[in-house]
């Protein structure tokens, strides 16, 4: 009897460690540009644009570690719209009843998509990864042009 009664905890145990490995990792709600302009239509909240390259290695490392982070992850889905984009997309976006695109066919480094030169502004020379925080009226409210940790960016937020 008592061997039964340990068989019966340890595959309880067992069985209870395999459904905990199961929970999936919260991750960023990251929306499209699409997806952003019916949002703000019927929810105005304020956004976070995370503008990247495939060549970016603050990027790279922006992606896996502080938008991995339990806390950023949690304010971010609860207080923000979070906006993922590759600033050398050759995507078509349609964004507030306007078709956006790259004026070239081919990704190419230094080709940049037009909604990421219209949001960036006059700069003539652009460092990536580019975080922009903007208001849910669509007004920039705080623009970082570097890397930033898990503390920098929750200071930010």
């Amino acid at each position: 009897m008592r061997l039964l009664q340990i068989l019966i905890l340890s595959i309880l145990l067992i069985s209870s460690k395999v459904q905990a490995q199961e929970q999936p990792e919260p991750v960023v709600n990251w929306i499209s540009f699409e997806q952003l302009g019916d949002s703000l239509d019927s929810n105005p909240k304020p956004v976070v644009i995370f503008f990247h390259t495939d060549w970016c290695s603050y990027c790279k490392k922006m992606l896996r570690e502080t938008f991995r982070d339990k806390e950023v992850i949690e304010k971010l889905n609860s207080e923000y719209y979070a906006v993922e984009f590759d600033a050398e997309s050759i995507d078509s976006v349609l964004f507030d009843g306007v078709t956006y695109t790259n004026s070239s066919s081919r990704k190419r480094t230094g080709n940049y998509h037009e909604l990421f030169k219209i949001l960036m502004g006059e700069s003539k020379k652009h460092v990536f990864p580019t975080t922009l925080i903007m208001n849910a009226d669509f007004s920039v409210k705080t623009k970082k042009i570097n890397y930033l940790s898990i503390k920098q960016i929750l200071n930010i937020l």
